[in-house]
């Protein structure tokens, strides 16, 4: 189908963005996505903290998951977890997300947001074994993305008993405050993990810079 036919017919890719208050969820929301992305859906985005919130994040996502009309679902969920020094433990209301939260065939992805607030630790660990500053700002990205992908969160996150609904993925996100922040891997994890073609062609026509997106979805087809 042509992408403004699809367009037309599904009308609006439709994401929901959830996470606990000051998660960096507003960066990834408005950094390069076109108009058809649904506006009331962002809007509808929770912030995951108290019983209250979460049974009303719980009972939006099991109605759109339950739509029969694929225009009317949410297609995909972007769960936002910090990473700045204050919020790196996984709070009560993402436990019980992962493992309470029915999002049916909605693919979930955690966005690790504020990453760069690593870069921090391993830039003052390199320094304190004698490395120069110059390459302990060079190096310390590398060793945070090391550090995380051996560390607790993943384990947590992929492997804790009772998670019913583990994620399909998770991407780190350093820098999204910032001014030509790069959205692309976020963009084409998203379209890799959507269900079915239909969807696939739907969000990567709604992007700004899709070209070499769609391309590669075109090749890989």
């Amino acid at each position: 189908m042509d992408p403004s036919e699809l367009r037309e017919a599904i009308e609006r890719f439709r994401i929901l963005i959830i996470g606990r208050a000051n998660a960096g969820k507003n960066p990834p929301s408005s950094r390069g996505f076109a108009r058809h992305i649904d506006p009331a859906v962002l809007m509808a985005s929770r912030e995951a903290g108290g019983q209250f919130e979460f049974d009303k994040a719980k009972a939006f996502i099991a109605s759109r998951s339950k739509e029969t009309s694929l225009s009317d679902r949410i297609h995909v969920i972007w769960y936002c977890i910090p990473m700045d020094e204050d919020s790196r433990s996984f709070t009560e209301a993402e436990v019980k997300f992962f493992s309470q939260c029915d999002t049916g065939s909605i693919p979930v992805i955690v966005l690790f947001t504020k990453f760069d607030a690593l870069y921090d630790d391993e830039f003052a660990e390199l320094i304190s074994k004698g490395v120069s500053r110059k390459d302990a700002e060079a190096l310390a990205p590398q060793h945070a993305k090391e550090a995380f992908a051996n560390g607790p969160q993943l384990k947590l996150l992929y492997n804790r008993k009772g998670n019913q609904r583990p994620p399909r993925c998770h991407i780190c996100l350093p820098d999204m405050d910032k001014d030509g922040a790069d959205c692309g891997p976020l963009i084409e994890r998203t379209a890799e993990i959507l269900n079915g073609d239909t969807l696939k062609q739907l969000f990567v026509s709604t992007q700004r810079t899709t070209l070499e997106l769609c391309m590669r979805y075109a090749v890989e087809r």
